[in-house]
């Protein structure tokens, strides 16, 4: 009787599974993106409070008491909302690099040459993914971590580490859910979809970190501060775009409309900190990585 309990409650889990997935990718999803984004900036009346509310019937893990302004013009403004300053503690040890994002980990662990994983079974290679062959070459044989960013979460995404961003490579792609659900039946989901791929560059080469921030459906939107304009279904300019800021660590970077993921890439001798397995959740500041120490200052 038990065993035949267990099978019920399994095969409702499938059905569940299937179900969600086909709501959430099935569907137009660039059409349905679009759409998202013109009702999320809608400033008209109650209609702010109106989908505010509908948002926590599916985000019930939402928490807005640490946002910087409690009264929102739309419902963007809530997706991408500002902390309270000191809501983030962030790490000061330069050893480490700490969390871009308040995020969910995922599949993490050492890059076999350039083969990373976005779930068991389910392989990429940095090549589809970063569009730019010395990027590959950087970060071959390295460490990646993977974070998910729910739709209840913070949005906005901070210097791991200090550093110069020299450029963003921008590629244009699809908006599939970026979800656990997807991520084991979507190949090479992460190569498919919006991105942009930020590098800060370190005095040394070892120390360097890649960063990718993929879109999803409904989010496909992506503000980066050291670039004029957003990054979204809508840009015709230049995949890689040339800037020049510099950054301490902790500083933000710029914000998703909605919930996602980033990608963390390190050079190879980056470890993750202890503690760290897949399902723990980060917040922003928090450590990540640590990062090798070299001769010199182990003497």
């Amino acid at each position: 009787m038990r065993r035949l309990d267990w099978k019920r409650a399994g095969l409702r889990g499938r059905v569940k599974e299937d179900l969600h997935f086909l709501l959430t990718n099935r569907i137009p999803r660039r059409l349905a993106t679009r759409l998202a984004g013109r009702i999320s900036r809608i400033r008209t009346g109650p209609f702010t409070p109106l989908t505010i509310a509908i948002w926590r019937l599916f985000a019930r893990d939402l928490d807005l008491s640490e946002a910087k302004n409690r009264r929102f013009r739309s419902l963007r403004d809530c997706f991408t909302r500002e902390l309270k300053p000191g809501a983030r503690t962030i790490d000061p040890s330069p050893d480490i690099l700490a969390s871009p994002c308040d995020g969910i980990v995922g599949a993490h662990g050492a890059i076999g040459g350039t083969e990373v994983f976005q779930a068991k079974g389910y392989p990429y290679k940095l090549e589809e993914l970063l569009g730019d062959p010395l990027l590959v070459d950087r970060y071959r044989d390295g460490h990646y971590v993977t974070l998910r960013i729910k739709s209840s979460f913070y949005h906005r995404f901070h210097a791991p580490c200090d550093g110069a961003l020299e450029r963003v490579i921008y590629i244009s792609g699809d908006t599939w859910n970026v979800n656990p659900i997807a991520l084991r039946r979507v190949e090479r989901l992460f190569c498919k979809n919006e991105r942009a791929v930020l590098e800060l560059v370190a005095p040394e080469p070892e120390e360097r970190v890649a960063l990718v921030a993929v879109a999803a459906i409904l989010v496909a939107s992506i503000r980066i501060h050291a670039l004029a304009g957003p990054l979204d279904l809508r840009y015709r300019g230049p995949n890689h775009i040339p800037c020049e800021a510099r950054y301490t660590k902790g500083e933000e970077l710029g914000w998703f409309e909605n919930g996602s993921t980033i990608l963390v890439f390190t050079p190879p001798g980056f470890a993750l900190c202890d503690g760290i397995s897949e399902g723990t959740i980060l917040r922003v500041g928090q450590p990540l990585l640590r990062r090798p120490r070299t001769t010199k200052e182990e003497r």
